[in-house]
């Protein structure tokens, strides 16, 4: 399960491009990689390093002003494109938390809510104030998901997030855990039901 996510507090990094997807995000070829530790080198590689595979720093992530930071802030429709979750593996693994951008990829959206990855709408006029406001590498940001709120020095911005987003969020709930929190006791009754041989074994069980 998703660690709970009530509050983010980190510095942001301004990435200047919109209608970025989810191959921009983390290459099909890297798509092979199944474990989720360790996909954060292969973010936006494309952008990132060269021919020969080195980094070249002169991508936005990679500039020593924006080490550690934990909040993008992006343009229009980020995280367009194909359903791969390892887009939202890869973001987070590098250290992204949350990503503020005016619109997002419905699918990219989700995955990213089911993860723990904070997605944070905003007018697109306000975006791109704040993406001003990081250019200098010194804009640190409260995200409250919990109040629905960003703070900063100088100034607050309300959001909108949908309830049951905010709540996956804010308490940590996977698929599984939303399905019992709903039809656990229906479960159960189901399952007393049961012939014996159908039943569920406890857990520890080893059949001889």
């Amino acid at each position: 399960m998703p660690e709970p996510v009530k509050k983010i507090v980190g510095k942001a990094v301004p990435l200047d491009a919109d209608d970025v997807d989810t191959d921009a995000i983390i290459p099909a070829q890297f798509l092979k990689v199944i474990e989720r530790r360790g996909l954060g080198k292969y973010l936006f590689y494309r952008w990132r390093y060269d021919e020969q595979g080195r980094i070249t720093g002169e991508f936005i992530l990679d500039k020593p002003e924006y080490e550690g930071a934990t909040i993008l802030i992006a343009g229009r429709n980020f995280g367009i494109g194909s359903s791969r979750e390892n887009a939202v593996w890869a973001l987070m693994d590098f250290g992204i938390k949350c990503v503020i951008a005016s619109s997002f990829g419905d699918i990219f959206y989700n995955n990213s809510a089911k993860n723990g990855l904070v997605c944070v709408r905003l007018p697109e006029d306000v975006v791109r104030q704040l993406r001003e406001r990081a250019r200098g590498g010194d804009l640190t940001l409260t995200v409250d998901v919990e109040n629905q709120k960003i703070t900063y020095r100088g100034g607050e911005i309300g959001f909108e997030i949908e309830p049951h987003i905010k709540e996956r969020l804010v308490k940590g709930l996977d698929d599984i855990a939303i399905t019992l929190s709903m039809y656990e006791e229906r479960i159960r009754e189901y399952e007393e039901k049961m012939p014996s041989f159908l039943k569920p074994k406890p857990r520890g069980f080893l059949a001889e």
